[in-house]
C-alpha cells in the first residue's frame, strides 16, 4: 500500500514538473525524433527536453548511456596529435569536427552558457525523486561514465585550442585560427 502511494505521488511530482516546465506535449514524440534530435545537439548542451528528462532514472542506473564520440575519445588519448594535418583545410576540418561537438568556440563571441532552464528544473526534479541517488549513480557506473565524458569534453577543447593555435603558426584563416573582428558573422557559420 506504502508503494502505491509513493508511486502515485512520485508520478504525480513528475507529471507536474514536466508540465510546470512545459513539456506536457512534448512527450507525444517518438524516441526515435529524441535520439536523431540529441545527436544534432553538442555535448555540452545542457538544455534537456523532454524525453532526456524522461530518461534521467535511465541514465542513473547506467542503462541508457550517451556515449563519447569517437572525435572526443581520440582528442582524450592524444590531444596534440598533428597526424594529417598537412594543411589549413586539414586542419579546418578538424576545428569544425569539434565545434558540431562541443557547440560555438568563445572566438565567435556566441559561446554562452545558459542558466536556469525548464529542463533543467524537470530533471532536477526527476532525479530527486530517486532515493540515494548518487550513490546509486557511483554503484551503476553512471557517474564514472559522465566523469569519463567531461574529461573527453575537456580534451575536446584542449585539442582545439591547440588546432587553432597550430592553423596561427601556419598563417590559417578562421577556423583554422581564431576569428577575427572584421569577419563578418555570417562568414563564422
Amino acid at each position: 500500500m506504502r508503494s502505491r502511494i509513493w508511486g502515485a505521488s512520485a508520478g504525480s511530482c513528475i507529471a507536474g514538473a514536466l508540465a510546470v516546465a512545459g513539456f506536457g506535449p512534448a512527450f507525444a514524440q517518438s524516441g526515435a525524433q529524441s535520439g536523431a534530435r540529441q545527436q544534432q545537439q553538442p555535448v555540452t548542451d545542457r538544455s534537456p527536453d523532454a524525453g532526456r528528462v524522461a530518461e534521467t532514472p535511465l541514465r542513473d542506473l547506467n542503462l541508457k548511456k550517451d556515449g563519447i564520440p569517437p572525435v572526443l575519445q581520440a582528442a582524450a588519448r592524444d590531444p596534440y596529435a598533428t597526424d594529417g594535418l598537412t594543411s589549413c583545410t586539414a586542419v579546418s576540418a578538424a576545428v569544425r569536427e569539434l565545434d558540431v561537438l562541443l557547440g560555438p568556440d568563445f572566438d565567435l563571441g556566441e559561446a554562452q552558457r545558459n542558466g536556469v532552464t525548464p529542463g533543467k528544473v524537470a530533471e532536477s526534479v526527476v532525479g530527486s525523486l530517486i532515493p540515494f541517488r548518487g550513490l546509486i549513480r557511483e554503484a551503476s557506473g553512471a557517474a564514472s561514465a559522465e566523469r569519463q565524458l567531461q574529461v573527453a569534453i575537456f580534451a575536446g577543447a584542449t585539442r582545439r585550442g591547440f588546432l587553432k593555435g597550430l592553423g596561427v603558426q601556419r598563417g590559417c584563416n578562421w577556423p583554422a585560427g581564431p576569428a577575427t573582428l572584421q569577419q563578418p558573422v555570417a562568414l563564422r557559420k
